[in-house]
């Protein structure tokens, strides 16, 4: 049995009650580090649980799952994941590919940023569509998050937007060159995430004067 657990978004004491129960008997922990982060460290979870927690990577999940999937044929195996298990795509990928494989497996859910927002004050009922904003590079600058932004604010909606984080990625040039040689983590802060955008709006123009105004107040 695969389960999938979420771990909640701050520390190891987030995990829930039946969470916790999978974890301690399971054959093989495995810990989520490259979608999002806890406020704490592996040492910290392996105290708490008691158990040895094993990093799954992006290179692990996206292309040798194979490696934890059919380790989940004959035994339990607990896949760790921050916030709730269907918070990003690449775990519900996970959850697919053991079903083709004929692996049974169970969702244990847990709070994720998509309701936490409402701390914010603001009606969770009001939020648009959530986007996603990526580190910009010299080649690659996306914009499809600006339409999404837009058609939210003409339906008078709120809109939240998940910032970008690199955990153990290669540069272009070592990924073409076959180097295992990864670059150091990286957190979009809120002061980059606003330049990106008004990078993008200074190219479209077509957030008119409130654009403008909120544009000269952000520089």
């Amino acid at each position: 049995m695969l389960y999938c657990i979420g771990l909640g978004l701050a520390d190891e004491r987030d995990i829930t009650i039946k969470g916790l129960d999978i974890v301690k008997k399971a054959k093989k922990v495995y810990l989520e580090a490259y979608t999002s982060i806890l406020m704490v460290q592996r040492e910290q979870l392996e105290e708490f649980y008691g158990r040895e927690v094993i990093i799954a990577d992006r290179e692990l999940v996206e292309s040798d799952s194979d490696v934890i999937l059919q380790d989940a044929v004959s035994n339990d195996i607990a896949f760790l994941v921050v916030g709730d298990p269907f918070g990003a795509t690449t775990h519900l990928d996970l959850l697919l590919r053991a079903k083709e494989l004929h692996v049974p497996v169970k969702t244990i859910h847990n709070a994720s940023i998509m309701n936490a927002v409402g701390a914010c004050g603001l009606q969770l009922y009001n939020f648009g569509q959530t986007v996603s904003m990526v580190f910009f590079t010299d080649t690659w600058k996306p914009s499809s998050f600006y339409d999404k932004i837009k058609e939210n604010v003409n339906n008078k909606l709120h809109t939240l937007i998940l910032l970008d984080i690199k955990v153990k990625e290669q540069s272009e040039e070592n990924l073409i060159k076959g180097r295992k040689i990864y670059d150091p983590p990286r957190y979009m802060t809120v002061a980059q995430c606003a330049s990106q955008m008004l990078l993008v709006e200074n190219t479209r123009h077509e957030g008119g004067r409130a654009s403008a105004n909120k544009s000269q107040s952000l520089q």
